[in-house]
């Protein structure tokens, strides 16, 4: 059922806004891959075969994204996902990569699976950490004609109420969606926002390990 027909990804290094220059950049990247939609122009009632088939390309653009960045991915901060529907298909068809892209992330990034380990302590991860990708991933989609933008929601890996690390980028792959097609996203990043100062949870004092806080 998958047919890529493009694989798109952009990396950006941001050393200020208007403040000064940081000590290390904040890289922000993300992959798009550009595939069929096999139920573009039509309705069809059961469309979950289409998520199962979407697994192994969720796992590939992760690592191939985390290969761009050219990091470990335990310098990996911030995740978000995407999609950008075709004018012949719904909405609907972009919530497919909902499970596909939001775990492939998570797992890559030492999410083990299991919660309650976390809540308790334990678990695998990085830093000593009980784990990283914790937090769920944030996402959004629309239906779009060809060269249409998605801002691609950006959060913490292990805590959604990290004030510092809300953000987006901007997912634009030339030409694209055509009608029959479906873009899906994946984004990462390595810090907050340049010169974050809003006050809030801080990634050093995550303590619940619940994916909230």
């Amino acid at each position: 059922m998958i047919e890529i027909r493009r694989v798109f990804w952009h990396v950006e290094d941001i050393y200020h806004e208007f403040g000064p220059v940081a000590e290390h950049p904040l890289r922000r990247g993300y992959i798009a891959g550009v595939l069929t939609n096999p139920y573009a122009g039509r309705y069809e009632p059961d469309i979950l075969p289409m998520m199962e088939e979407l697994n192994p390309l969720g796992v590939r653009l992760a690592h191939e994204l985390l290969e761009h960045l050219a990091v470990p991915a335990e310098h990996i901060e911030g995740y978000g996902k995407g999609a950008m529907i075709g004018s012949a298909g719904e909405l609907e068809h972009g919530a497919l990569w909902h499970v596909p892209g939001g775990y492939a992330m998570r797992e890559l990034l030492g999410w083990k699976g299991n919660p309650a380990d976390y809540a308790a302590g334990k678990g695998g991860g990085v830093k000593g950490q009980p784990g990283n990708g914790l937090s769920i991933v944030p996402s959004t989609k629309k239906v779009t004609a060809p060269g249409g933008t998605l801002d691609v929601p950006l959060t913490h890996i292990n805590a959604a109420y990290v004030r510092s690390h809300f953000d987006a980028i901007e997912v634009r792959v030339p030409g694209t969606p055509r009608p029959e097609e479906l873009v899906v996203i994946l984004a990462m990043s390595t810090g907050p926002r340049i010169h974050a100062r809003v006050g809030g949870l801080k990634a050093a004092d995550i303590s619940q390990w619940d994916g909230l806080r």
